[in-house]
Formats: C-alpha cells, structure tokens, sequence
C-alpha cells in the first residue's frame, strides 16, 4: 500500500496523484504478486480494478505493467470484502458480506501462497481492528499530505511489527515490508 510519510493513503477526497512510481517499482512489485494467488479487496477498489484490469493489456499503447498485471488480474483469485457487491457474472471471486474473521482464516488455511491486501483502506481498517493482518507492506512516498484518508486509525490494540525487508527506490519512495510479530 502507498502512503505518505505522515500516515496517509490517499488525499481527503481520495486523491491519489502524488503516489510515486515507476517502471522499477512496477517491476518490483510486478515480481512480488506474481508469486501470489490471492488478491483481496475492498469493494470500492475492487470495483476500479474490474474496470480496467480484465482489458488493461488489450488497450492501444499498453505498458509491460499493464500487460503483465491485466494477465496475472486475469487468473488471481480475487476476495472482496463488501456488504453490498453481488456474485454475478465475477470469475475467480469470492464475496465476503458477513463472518469475516471466520471466512478469513479459512482462505488463510486454504493451500497456496500470501494474500495480497491492495489499497482498500476501509478494508484494511476492518482487517487490522480484527487482528486479521499479518503483515503490511508499505511504500512510503515522500510527501506529507497533512489530510485525508489515515492508514493507522482506530487502532485498539498495539501491534508490534518485525522488519523484514526495506528498498529505496530512484523515485523517491520506499518500501517497507513489515510482518506482524505475535
């Protein structure tokens, strides 16, 4: 998840145009989600995503990152976390409306590798209050938002976190891979 050095996902109205990338981030993380097979979601998300991912790498002037993230969107399997979506017509997906903690662990039991959190902050939000996360992988951008939508909110309980990995990247953004330590 991108985030701001003082603790923010995206601008007060969801703006996100300050989030660095570039061709070597999308490789790193391009490599990272090619070993996973389970991508989750919130819905709002999950609903930009389906608008432009299944038909991403078929688009005039398509990049290596689109091409390659629309292939593996294609055949990842896809969690949403939504009261309110409706399993209608949605290929490798599965709809989580109520037990989520439940309904959780058991994809979490399910053989296969990590589950990839993208974006999504309510999401993440409900994810964290129900100590479900194990892990958060982060790149922090070099700016301070000042406002908008907070990562770390409403936080019950402390929860202590082991470095695993960080990368700075030529853009200015680092990577911070952090698993939870229980």
């Amino acid at each position: 998840m991108h985030i701001s050095l003082d603790g923010f996902v995206s601008g007060p109205n969801g703006e996100m145009d300050w989030i660095k990338v570039d061709e070597e981030i999308f490789d790193f993380v391009g490599n990272r989600i090619s070993q996973s097979d389970t991508a989750l979601y919130g819905r709002v998300t999950f609903q930009m995503m389906e608008e432009y991912w299944p038909t991403a790498a078929d688009q005039p002037g398509a990049t290596k990152h689109d091409i390659e993230h629309s292939k593996w969107y294609s055949k990842v399997h896809k969690v949403v976390l939504s009261k309110t979506l409706e399993d209608k017509g949605l290929t490798h997906t599965t709809i989580i409306s109520n037990n989520l903690p439940d309904r959780i662990q058991e994809i979490k039991q399910q053989a296969g590798s990590d589950i990839l959190l993208f974006g999504s902050p309510t999401a993440t939000h409900s994810l964290m209050q129900l100590n479900l996360i194990d892990g958060f992988w982060l790149f922090v951008n070099p700016i301070i938002l000042g406002q908008g939508i907070q990562l770390f909110t409403d936080i019950k309980d402390k929860i202590n976190l082991k470095l695993v990995s960080t990368r700075p990247f030529t853009c200015g953004a680092t990577e911070l891979n952090y698993i939870v330590d229980r």
